[in-house]
């Protein structure tokens, strides 16, 4: 079985994705998979010493043990909290495509997992004319969709489905967050509707991990405590059907 090679998407904003994402490249560090992850175009960016710093991606190439440079990882960033396409409209050029695509390629031709992970979900707009949908479709990437486990989930889920099949983009698998960890009717239920709904593999429900969103803003690089929370957590999902892991 080929190297899992996934374009993450999330059903909006707030899903729970970069955790899923660190999660997911923990998981590999740990195995020794050696995993390269992208973030594409992060917005709402801060400067420090003068460059902006995309939270996101930092953390995502610390869970990997990604030793690239953050330039390669995150190669277009903005400061204002929009879309990268709206961002871009007031801080420069929109991200391009064709040189993202060769990013991509140039990963794929390296052994190990791949994780690309959008920014928000798939109709957001990358430039003025691509969405993260069009990235991801042309990329040849296969799509895991993280969706936060709580009610108001079925709708989203199942739209982002049907919007990755209208464009052929096959739909690798769905990750429920517990952003809260709190048993709800629809905590309960939502993992099998998700199952009868939408017709597409659901990998499991990542548990709800206090805390986790400041431990991987301090970094939770192969061997510290925040990675083995991760990739512990990762354990929960049936990583098999995303390949050879």
């Amino acid at each position: 079985m080929a190297d899992p090679a996934i374009f993450l998407t999330g059903t909006g904003t707030g899903v729970g994705k970069t955790v899923v994402g660190c999660a997911l490249a923990a998981a590999w560090a740990a195995r020794g998979l050696a995993p390269r992850v992208l973030k594409p175009a992060e917005s709402g960016c801060e400067r420090r010493g003068g460059v902006l710093h995309p939270t996101d991606a930092w953390a995502l190439r610390e869970a990997a043990g990604d030793a690239r440079p953050l330039d390669e990882v995150c190669p277009y960033r903005y400061v204002l909290p929009l879309a990268p396409a709206h961002a871009a409209e007031q801080e420069g050029g929109p991200p391009d495509l064709d040189r993202l695509l060769g990013m991509i390629a140039a990963l794929r031709g390296r052994p190990g997992p791949l994780l690309v992970e959008g920014a928000g979900g798939l109709l957001v707009p990358l430039s003025p004319d691509v969405q993260m949908i069009d990235l991801a479709r042309r990329a040849g990437l296969r799509l895991v969709i993280a969706a936060p486990l709580g009610l108001g989930t079925l709708n989203h889920t199942q739209l982002t489905v049907r919007a990755a099949r209208a464009e052929s983009i096959p739909v690798a698998g769905i990750v429920l967050s517990d952003l809260t960890g709190e048993d709800t009717p629809a905590a309960r239920r939502n993992p099998g509707a998700v199952r009868e709904l939408c017709g597409a593999p659901l990998l499991g429900v990542l548990p709800y991990l206090p805390g986790i969103g400041e431990e991987i803003r301090r970094g939770a690089g192969p061997g510290t405590p925040a990675a083995a929370r991760l990739a512990g957590a990762a354990g929960r999902l049936d990583l098999g059907m995303l390949g050879n892991t």
